[in-house]
C-alpha cells in the first residue's frame, strides 16, 4: 500500500516532509483534521529504523490527536510531528530552530508542543522562530512541562475504570503495573503512591528504572519484558505505542488497562479481545489528554487552576465512554470514536488562526514589539 493510499484510508489533510542538511533535521509534520480548529500535537524525536517507520508513526499519532482533541471538548484539530534522530545524541539549537521555521511555514495550521524525546528547552529554541508552539517555560508566558497534567488525567481515567470494575474509585491497596518511568510515568507513580496504591514499575532503561524507583517509592522494579506478566489490578502503559499486541495480550494478568501511552493497542480489534478476557480498556486518547488540555489553556491565557479543573473532568469523560459502550454493545474504543465522530459531524469549521486565542496572540505581539524595539545602551 502506497503513501497516498495510507493518507486516503486514514483521512489526512496534509503531510509535509522537511530536511535541512546543515542542521541534520529530518522531520515529518502530519495534519489529520482541522474541522474543530488548528491542528495541535507534540513533536516526537526518535531514532526510527526507517523513514517509512517514522511516517507510519506520525500518521497514527496525528489521527489519535484528532480523537483526543474532540473527546476532550477542545477547539483544536489533530496533528503531530516526528524528527528522525536520537535525542541523546542529535539535539542542537540549529536543529530545533530549523524545525521552528518549518512549523512557521505552515502559517498556523499546525501548532507544536513537546512529546517523547523533546522538552521545554527544545520548545524555547522553536519559540525563537515561530509563534505556533506551546509548552514553553512559564517565564515566557507558557505552561511549562505538560507531563504532570497528562499524569493527572490518566489518574482520573484509572479511578473511573476502578469505579466501573470494582464499584469504588479508591486505589488504596490496588496494584498498578506502570510500564515506563519517563516524565509522564514518573508523575503518574507519584500520584498513585499518594492514593496508597502498590506500584510495580519498569523502564527500557533499567538503570533509570532502579534510580527512579528508589526516588518515587516504587514497591517493585521488574525487567521491561516482565511487566506483562505482573499480577495486578491495573496495567498502565506509559512508554511507546503498540505495547499490547498479539504477542503480549495473552500475558496480561489484570482487570483494567489504562495508561498514558499513545496507540497502546497494535490494532483496534485487540480491544474486543481484552473485553472477551474480562479486561476493561480505557481508551488512551480519552484519558491521556491532560497535557493537551494544559497547553490548550496556555493558548487562551494560562491559568494552572483552570487547567487542573478541566483535566479532572476526564473522570466523567471516561465514565461516559463506558456507558456508551454498554448502551451500544460495543468496545470502549468504538464508543469513544462514536462520540468523537458525532462531535466532528455536528461541528462547523472554526477560524483556523492562532488569533482565535486572544491572550496568546497578545503575548506574541508583545514579544515581537520587544524584539523590534531599539536596544538601549
Amino acid at each position: 500500500m502506497g503513501v497516498f493510499d495510507d493518507l486516503s484510508r486514514l483521512g489526512h489533510e496534509q503531510v509535509v516532509f522537511y530536511s535541512l542538511g546543515e542542521s541534520g533535521l529530518k522531520a515529518i509534520i502530519a495534519i489529520h483534521d482541522t474541522t474543530l480548529g488548528p491542528a495541535l500535537g507534540g513533536c516526537r524525536m526518535y531514532p526510527y529504523e526507517s523513514e517509512e517507520a517514522a511516517l507510519k508513526e506520525v500518521l497514527r499519532l496525528s489521527r489519535a490527536m484528532t480523537y483526543k482533541d474532540a473527546a476532550a471538548g477542545l477547539h483544536l484539530g489533530g496533528g503531530k510531528a516526528v524528527i528522525i534522530g536520537d535525542p541523546k545524541q542529535h539535539k542542537s539549537e540549529f536543529l530545533f530552530r530549523g524545525f521552528g521555521k518549518a512549523v512557521n511555514s505552515m502559517g498556523g495550521r499546525y501548532i507544536t508542543a513537546e512529546d517523547v524525546g523533546t522538552d521545554v528547552d527544545d520548545m524555547e529554541y522553536i519559540f525563537t522562530e515561530t509563534d505556533y508552539v506551546t509548552g514553553v517555560d512559564t517565564s515566557l508566558g507558557g505552561s511549562g512541562n505538560p507531563a504532570p497534567y497528562t499524569a493527572l488525567g490518566v489518574l482520573q481515567g484509572i479511578k473511573a475504570s476502578v469505579a466501573k470494575v470494582f464499584g469504588d474509585p479508591s486505589l488504596k491497596g490496588r496494584t498498578v503495573a506502570v510500564q515506563g518511568l519517563g516524565a509522564v510515568g514518573s508523575n503518574l507513580v507519584r500520584l498513585l503512591k499518594q492514593q496508597e496504591a502498590r506500584v510495580v514499575g519498569c523502564d527500557a532503561d533499567i538503570e533509570r528504572a532502579r534510580a527512579r524507583g528508589d526516588e518515587l517509592g516504587v514497591d517493585e522494579i521488574v525487567e521491561a519484558n516482565e511487566i506483562f506478566d505482573v499480577d495486578c489490578d491495573i496495567f498502565a502503559p506509559c512508554a511507546m505505542g503498540s505495547s499490547i499486541n498479539d504477542n503480549t495480550i495473552d500475558r496480561l494478568k489484570c482487570s483494567i488497562v489504562a495508561g498514558a501511552a499513545n496507540n497502546q493497542l497494535a490494532r483496534d480489534e485487540l480491544c474486543g479481545d481484552l473485553r472477551d478476557r474480562g479486561i476493561l480498556y480505557a481508551p488512551d486518547f480519552v484519558i491521556n489528554a491532560g497535557g493537551l488540555i494544559n497547553v490548550y489553556v496556555e493558548l487562551e491565557g494560562y491559568n494552572s487552576e483552570r487547567a487542573e479543573r478541566i483535566t479532572r473532568k476526564l473522570y466523567y469523560n471516561t465514565m461516559r465512554i463506558f456507558r456508551l459502550a454498554e448502551e451500544h454493545e460495543e468496545t470502549t474504543v468504538h464508543a469513544a470514536r462514536r462520540m468523537v465522530q458525532e462531535r466532528l459531524e455536528n461541528s462547523v469549521s472554526l477560524q483556523h488562526k492562532l488569533n482565535r486565542f486572544p491572550a496568546r496572540a497578545a503575548l506574541h505581539r508583545q514579544r515581537h514589539e520587544a524584539a523590534d524595539a531599539p536596544r538601549r545602551s
